[in-house]
């Protein structure tokens, strides 16, 4: 089953916009205000520089901060750097589980040619 399938093809394809608009050349802040205007222009709903605490034992022990969420359901780590590394997706599947989510990118526009992503479903 591909979770919110319709949900996650619109939020790639608002990505690629991006990465064709801006190329692979900007600082990952940048691409992160583009995007929210892309995905507000798709007409989703997304916050940029959600809080999220992590919890041990039920107590909070610290937080993170998740560049994007997008219609309350899918977290979008934003890169851009020359590839994602293993401990990007770390990263992601730690925030998925802080913020008891389901599915989320890793979404790289510092690759030159092509945007890189990578999906993670919990």
């Amino acid at each position: 089953m591909i979770y919110d399938k319709e949900l996650t093809d619109k939020i790639i394809g608002c990505a690629i916009q991006v990465h064709k608009s801006l190329g692979s050349s900007y600082l990952e802040k940048l691409y992160e205000r583009a995007l929210m205007i892309e995905l507000a222009d798709q007409g989703l709903k997304a916050e940029s520089q959600v809080p999220t605490q992590v919890r041990y034992k039920n107590q909070i022990i610290g937080d993170h901060v998740l560049d994007i969420v997008v219609e309350d359901r899918v977290i979008l780590e934003l890169k851009a750097c020359a590839k994602i590394h293993p401990a990007h997706e770390a990263q992601l599947i730690q925030y998925l589980h802080a913020a008891k989510k389901k599915v989320g990118y890793v979404i790289n526009f510092g690759s030159v040619g092509r945007l890189e992503f990578v999906r993670k479903v919990l």
